[in-house]
Order: structure tokens, then sequence, then C-alpha cells
């Protein structure tokens, strides 16, 4: 049956999106060569549009572009070299029926890219291109880099792999859970840069929602692993309020300010329900789902369950010392039992030093005592956290309420 172009076009849209890392992973698994596994997925894609749009588009896309990878790989082998290692891999992609599973090659693919050998900035940009398809140069926009640091970061990545003879696999059993934390890590970072920018630019939506396609792809391939499920409830609950995060000059609303109608509610009910699902296994991602869950059902921040979102710190911290979850809890005790206690959690608090001039170590301080009514206490520690402030627009947000105070006195 033939197909309009424009059905074709948007049918190798949904490939790429969906199959790019099985038809790479297909071509490293059974050559071990990266580059040329990149060079015949590239190829296969190219060859589809016009064949799907001749012959019409195929029942199964993602075999026949892992086929058409294949040959292409079988071309470029057999005019490459004779040498016996070459024909070896030649016979091993003539004896190829049928792909295998596809969340088998998209699981080894992202434990090969996420492997603690390589650098954390290699693993994030690697498995962005192989794993989600993306492009040096979305790479680059998306993390404010040129695109020569990202190829020259994919190429250093590809060539540890094979010097260090890092293996294409999952780990085994024994070793999987602490390879899986080194993935979720690299997958919450790929969305912190999307949601949140370390360097203080505007949100990127399409980085924090090619993060949450990974998370989602993880957590389906390995749904016997709480964690996985917890991250991909944590990143959908937070991208929910993405729309309601910035007003219309670009500054920051902060989550008691929010229009929670603005929230996006399919994706909370979505990660509400995985929440519900993964809070009893105790694991960090899932603990800060359930905290997020807590916040998202609420319908205004005065109406939060606090007592339950202080009880959900404590777990957490019961895992690890950590400064910025203490601050959180800190507020979240405020909530619950007054500023004052607010205050002295603050107070208690036992940062390290490259935290004790953190803007929101500030900033919590100075709700405090703003809510206590000690007003020049209050304006003078704002003032602090807007001169620590990373980005334009949480320093706007801190000389607003500067101002409302100043108004006040």
């Amino acid at each position: 049956m033939r197909t309009g172009p424009a059905d074709v076009r948007a049918a190798l849209a949904e490939a790429y999106r969906g199959e790019w890392g099985v038809v790479f992973g297909t071509i490293v698994r059974l050559t071990g060569d990266w580059e040329l596994a990149e060079d015949c997925a590239q190829e296969a894609f190219a060859r589809a549009l016009p064949a799907w749009e001749r012959d019409g588009v195929p029942r199964r896309p993602g075999a026949w572009l892992v086929t058409a990878a294949r040959h292409h790989a079988l071309d470029v082998l057999r005019r490459r070299t004779t040498e016996r290692g070459k024909l070896v891999e030649v016979a091993a992609l003539e004896a190829v029926r049928e792909p295998p599973p596809p969340g088998d090659e998209r699981l080894r693919l992202v434990f090969t890219c996420c492997h603690p050998a390589l650098p954390l900035e290699a693993r994030v940009a690697l498995t962005l291109r192989a794993v989600g398809g993306l492009t040096t140069r979305e790479i680059a926009r998306a993390f404010l880099v040129g695109e020569d640091t990202v190829s020259q970061r994919i190429l250093r990545a590809k060539r540890k792999i094979a010097a260090a003879g890092i293996p294409y696999r999952v780990p085994p059993p024994g070793a999987r859970a602490e390879r899986l934390d080194g993935v979720l890590a690299v997958i919450y970072l790929v969305f912190t840069e999307g949601y949140a920018p370390s360097d203080g630019s505007t949100i990127r939506d399409p980085l924090a929602e090619e993060a949450i396609r990974l998370a989602r792809l993880v957590a389906a391939e390995a749904p016997e692993e709480p964690e996985a499920r917890g991250l991909l409830a944590l990143l959908l609950i937070q991208h929910s309020r993405r729309a309601a995060r910035l007003d219309e000059d670009g500054g920051l609303i902060t989550l008691e300010h929010q229009d929670r109608g603005r929230w996006d509610h399919s994706l909370i009910s979505e990660g509400v329900g995985l929440a519900r699902e993964t809070v009893a296994s105790g694991g960090p991602y899932a603990l800060q789902a359930a905290i997020a869950a807590q916040h998202a059902l609420a319908p205004a921040a005065a109406a939060t369950d606090w007592a339950a979102v202080v009880a959900l710190y404590d777990r957490l911290l019961a895992l690890r010392t950590n400064p910025v979850v203490a601050l959180n809890r800190a507020v979240a005790l405020g909530m619950r039992d007054g500023p004052q206690a607010q205050l002295d959690a603050v107070e208690a608090l036992n940062m390290p030093k490259e935290l004790a001039g953190h803007h929101a170590l500030s900033a919590v301080r100075a709700d405090a005592l703003h809510l206590l009514g000690r007003t020049h206490e209050a304006a003078k520690t704002y003032r602090s956290a807007k001169n620590a402030a990373p980005n334009e627009a949480i320093a706007r947000e801190y000389a607003k309420r500067i101002t409302e105070l100043e108004r006040e006195n």
C-alpha cells in the first residue's frame, strides 16, 4: 500500500525517535565499531525515505531499518579489508536473520554509554547521541557549548570504550543495581540542565523532554527496578509545572505562588501513580517523587500535607546526608510548625563550605525572618541571596522581595 509523502515523513520521524538506538546498538553489538554503527544508522534512515515513499511504510519499521543498516555494514566491511578479524564480523552480520528484542538492545546501549569509566560530560553526550539520536548540533545547542566540544566528547568516549575494552552489555545481576544508579544520575542531570540550567540560562524544554523519554525507556526495559520508575515519576511531576514557573518577563515564580491551573494534570496523574507504586522501596528517587506528589496533589501550598513531607525528607536524609535536602526539610518544617521552627532548623544546619554562601540558604533564612516580623534582618539577608543568585531570574525574585519589605517599613 502506497503512502503519501507527508505520511512517510511522519512515520520516519516517529521511527527515528523510537528506533535510532536499536539500529545503532545492533551494529555496535555485531561489529564493536561505534563509528561504523553511526554511519550505518544514518544510512539506513536516509535509504528509508525513498524506499518507503515507493513501497509504503513497512509493517515493522524498526526491523526494516536494522536490516538496511546491517546490509550497509556488510558492504563497508567487505570493501574495507580481508583481514581475518573483519571477516569474522562479516560472518556475524551475515548470520543475523532476525533483530533481537528492541529492549535488549536499548538497555545494552544505555548501560554502555553510562559506564563509570567515562567522564560524566562524555556519558551525557554519548547517551544523547547514541540512545536519543540527537545530533551534535542539537546537543551543543541544548548545553550552550560549541559543536566541536560535543564532537570531541563523543569521539573521546568512543575511543575510551575501545581502548578500555568496555563491554557492550547489560551488567551481570550482581553489578546491575550499582550501575543503574549511574544511568539514572545521567538522565537526571540531563533533565536538570533542561528544567533548571546550571548556567542560569532559559529553561530548555526539549532537553527535559529527552530526559523523560530516556527515563521512560529505562523504566520500561527494567520494570523490576523501582528506582527507574521513581525517577520517571519525579521528572513527570516536576515537568508538569513548566508552564507556570516563569512570569511574562521571564522571572521565576516560586512553587507556592504558581497558578496550579496551568500545571499539566495528565503528567501529574501519571507521575503520582508511579510515585505511589515505588515509595515503599525507599529509594532516593522514589522518595523525592513522593515529596513532589504531595505538592502536586495539594490545591494550594497551605493545603499541602506538610507532616507527610517532613516525614519523607526524614527518610531521605536517613539514606545519606545532603545539605540541599536538609534545607528543603527546614522549609517543610516551617510550613508545619511555623517560622521559628524554620529559622531554628536553618541555624542548626551544618553546611559544607561550598554551600555556606548559597543563595537558597540565605533566602530560606530570610523567609523565616520576614514571617517573624524581623524585616530589617530579612531585607539584609535577601540582599545576600540576591548577590549570590546564579541567574537573573532568581535575582529578580529576591529583588522583588526586598522591595516589598521596604514598602512594609
